[in-house]
């Protein structure tokens, strides 16, 4: 399972025009916090999911008083919204056009996209998400800018 993490300071998922997702938190009225693209290879477990959700909610990638990496978004109260994407699995080492072999079958990826969501706020955090399977517009403010790409198979 692969994430690609960005820490931003506003950001919506759309389908057909209507807004399905943003990173505001309702509980604080914050509109900072975690997007996350998720990509869910074949033979990913909930295990995955689970190690993946729990690194992320307590990365410390927020900055403290003295400017220096040492929160994480439940810290700061921020929020995630997760989008799935299936193109974190490409192979594009041979020829021009990737091949998404590797990414799993819709149905299993659907189950541990939710699972992974799930688990985020099991964390504590407020969660929204894209809606699977769907072609998504994606908006953001990316704040730092920070992106981190995690793999649960590199833990």
């Amino acid at each position: 399972m692969k994430a690609v993490v960005q820490r931003v300071l506003a950001s919506t998922v759309t389908v057909g025009g209507e807004m399905v997702g943003d990173i505001l938190n309702p509980k604080t009225g914050k509109t900072h916090g975690l997007l996350i693209f998720l990509g869910v290879a074949i033979g990913d477990s909930k295990k995955d999911s689970s190690f993946l959700a729990s690194k992320i909610a307590h990365l410390r990638i927020f900055e403290d008083a003295e400017r220096k990496m040492n929160k994480s978004v439940l810290e700061v109260e921020g929020s995630a919204l997760v989008v799935s994407q299936f193109t974190l699995l490409a192979d594009w080492k041979s020829g021009r056009r990737p091949s998404f072999t590797k990414a799993a079958p819709p149905k299993e990826a659907e189950e541990l996209y939710s699972h992974f969501a799930e688990e985020l706020r099991r964390q504590g955090l407020a969660v929204e998400t894209g809606q699977f399977g769907a072609s998504m517009n994606v908006s953001l403010t990316n704040y730092g800018p920070v992106t981190l790409i995690l793999d649960s198979k590199e833990e």
